[in-house]
């Protein structure tokens, strides 16, 4: 699962209802807590939705990996955009995981709302993504659609599916921002974006779900 929380603005009972009633192995997050107490209230979002944190926070700007219990993180890393005056910092949360015998990397980020920085993040988490052995799952809220040249620089050698699917503004959808990568020796046997009133409720995006496939080692 890939999901923009807003900074849990919104109802957060619903959010993490919604989490947890889809028992995923792996959620994306941005917006994710990054300042004062950082470290307790991503503990405390990883701890109502029944997982744990595999990486993110402040060292990654906002970037958040939750991971189930089964999932073991083996590794895991944070990296930082180049700022540009006046606006906000941003960056990128990886972990090597393991689970049933597969291992894969899955990171997140968050592109800039400012499409003249947008391009250089794009490429900065791109060449750091590039360096990564074996599968890969990426996902996030790119701030911008399929046919942006950010969105086209994530996605060079990767599979994407639901690229018609809208998730912003929540309460009524008009732009696909919200995504979910994978290598091609991940297969992506489904798709979909979460579109229920209690999504609605719980923040200005709507979640994108994956059922993946790994190569098994």
């Amino acid at each position: 699962m890939t999901y923009n929380v807003h900074g849990l603005k919104d109802d957060r009972a619903a959010l993490t209802g919604l989490i947890r009633d889809e028992e995923p192995d792996v959620v994306i997050v941005q917006e994710a807590p990054r300042r004062f107490r950082w470290r307790h209230k991503c503990a405390a979002l990883a701890d109502d939705v029944g997982m744990v944190v595999g990486e993110g926070g402040l060292p990654s700007l906002g970037n958040l990996l939750l991971v189930s219990l089964r999932v073991k993180v083996v590794h895991s890393w944070s990296v930082r955009y180049p700022l540009t005056p006046g606006r906000h910092m941003r960056g990128a949360a990886f972990a090597r995981c393991a689970v049933r015998g597969a291992t894969f990397t899955v990171s997140g980020s968050h592109l800039s709302t400012d499409p003249l920085e947008r391009p250089s993040q794009a490429d900065r988490w791109k060449r750091e993504m590039a360096g990564i052995e074996g599968p890969v799952i990426a996902g996030g809220d790119l701030n911008e659609g399929p046919g942006g040249g950010a969105w086209r620089t994530v996605a060079d050698g990767l599979t994407a599916s639901g690229t018609s699917t809208l998730t912003f503004p929540a309460r009524l959808p008009r732009h696909t921002l919200d995504v979910i990568f994978a290598s091609p020796d991940v297969a992506i046997e489904s798709y979909r974006v979460i579109d229920t009133d209690r999504a609605r409720m719980a923040s200005d995006h709507l979640p994108v779900v994956a059922d993946l496939a790994l190569p098994s080692t």
